[in-house]
């Protein structure tokens, strides 16, 4: 197997900079969007079979050196007890959301093989698949993130609902965040039990808050679950704070071995304020991928050669592959990525 991302994970020595994608499984691929014809986005993250095909097809197209479980954040919010709908154009929809005490006791904290044992499933048939390949990184969602799905209803542009509660039912805040927080914990555990190599915390929303809010109100419950993860499992963890360069220092007491960084940020930078004890993944404009090929190699030659600061680095884009990026873009970033990293 390629471990040359787990050893990076690690800061250990590697023969040259691996690389993954964000949403590497996805709308980009034409491969994907022929097994999404068989069904919605929800049936297929919990079709096990075709959820691992899709988590397989950056890997055999584009050559990554990690593949990332094919899923959703929100997955464990219906295992809570919410409804969850992802609808065209409007993104995921979670009906009734959590505004009040009783809304918070009506949450469960789910057995994860038992609500959500078909990403259990795939997890097991991705590591069967992979054994000769590469590793296996799964994923969740932050507590502060699921949060504002829950409180919100969906996708928010100010977050007026879940700050409200912040600051004027902060017993409420905290009751919600506790359970997603035990939630979040079993689910990466169980990952981990089924096969997961690696583990990513995605915080997309963190950059709502500002830096004294992300200290109260996020980063003690992503802290908690880390510090239990370590506990059980010694798989790397990642904790992605996305727009969180101003949060960087705070995301380092996660405890996470690895820190993603968004494009908002130069590496070397980074590296200044978080010092040597924690791996950096990051961090190339995902619209970067449109440039012309000298200028996509001067671009992350760029990256390269302020991340050789760091302890460790997994080259990755600031956030998600955009679906209208060409295949070949991403394939010709990971080929020059190995190329220009190569040690000799």
């Amino acid at each position: 197997m390629n471990t040359t991302f787990l050893k990076a994970c690690r800061g250990e020595d590697v023969p040259y900079t691996p690389i993954w994608i964000m949403r590497q499984a996805g709308r980009y691929l034409p491969e994907y969007h022929e097994v999404r014809k068989m069904g919605t986005f929800l049936d297929l993250c919990k079709a096990p079979e075709r959820a691992a095909e899709v988590t397989l097809q950056p890997v055999d197209i584009i050559g990554v050196d990690a593949a990332i479980l094919f899923s959703d954040i929100l997955v464990t919010c219906e295992a809570m007890g919410m409804p969850l709908d992802f609808q065209e154009k409007k993104g995921p929809i979670l009906a009734d959301p959590v505004r009040s005490q009783a809304d918070v006791a009506n949450l469960i904290v789910p057995d994860p093989e038992e609500k959500l044992g078909y990403v259990m499933e795939t997890i097991r048939i991705l590591r069967r698949e992979l054994a000769d390949k590469v590793p296996l990184i799964g994923f969740s969602g932050a507590p502060f993130t699921l949060s504002t799905y829950m409180i919100e209803g969906g996708s928010s542009k100010n977050f007026w609902n879940t700050k409200k509660m912040m600051y004027q039912a902060p017993e409420i805040y905290r009751a919600l965040m506790d359970k997603i927080t035990d939630c979040t914990l079993v689910y990466l555990q169980a990952q981990a039990a089924a096969g997961a190599q690696a583990l990513q915390i995605f915080d997309s929303w963190a950059g709502a808050l500002a830096p004294r809010d992300f200290e109260e109100f996020a980063i003690p419950y992503v802290r908690r679950i880390i510090s239990e993860l370590k506990k059980t499992t010694d798989v790397p963890i990642i904790y992605f704070a996305n727009n969180g360069a101003t949060l960087l220092e705070t995301s380092k007491t996660s405890g996470a071995d690895v820190l993603g960084l968004d494009w908002r940020i130069n590496i070397d930078d980074a590296v200044a304020r978080v010092g040597q004890d924690v791996s950096l993944q990051g961090n190339m404009d995902p619209i970067a991928l449109l440039l012309p090929p000298e200028k996509l190699e001067k671009r992350i030659e760029n990256v390269l050669e302020q991340a050789k600061t760091a302890r460790g680095h997994i080259f990755n884009l600031g956030h998600g592959i955009l679906p209208e990026t060409p295949p070949e873009q991403a394939k010709l970033c990971v080929e020059l990525v190995h190329k220009l990293s190569l040690r000799e």
